[in-house]
């Protein structure tokens, strides 16, 4: 009996060893460079540290910020960067991130105060109105 038949990278997919950042933790590094920068696009190495750093791949210098990844020379950076992969990063951090307002609404626990609770909140049965439906149970 095998566990997991069809999955195939059960035990690759739970490593921790390449973890890459998730995207609200990318989205942060964008704003933060954006915010430190004049312009509203990203420049191509926007992350790249001004000082080199020889434990990182390319001493630092060629950083991809929508993936997060470090490059060896700008030659692999400009193939990563016209690489479908990067593309699909990039389309999916366009669009806006869900805040932890949004996903408390989702479920409910979100307190509305601009709606203002009715006034007839239980459904009051008239006895006169509907005398005649249960009139046959009073018998």
């Amino acid at each position: 009996s095998q566990r997991h038949k069809s999955i195939r990278d059960v035990k690759r997919s739970s490593r921790t060893r390449a973890r890459v950042k998730d995207l609200d933790q990318i989205h942060e590094d964008i704003a933060k460079t954006l915010a430190a920068s004049s312009s509203t696009s990203l420049p191509t190495n926007a992350m790249a540290s001004t000082e080199l750093d020889p434990d990182l791949p390319g001493l630092g210098q060629f950083y991809c910020i929508h993936c997060a990844k470090y490059f060896i020379s700008q030659a692999a950076m400009d193939v990563h960067l016209a690489s479908k992969p990067h593309k699909k990063r990039v389309k999916i951090l366009k669009e806006t991130p869900y805040t932890q307002e949004e996903a408390e609404a989702a479920v409910g626990l979100r307190r509305d105060n601009s709606r203002k609770p009715k006034a007839d909140a239980t459904m009051s049965v008239d006895a006169e109105t509907h005398s005649g439906l249960f009139s046959d149970l009073n018998k």
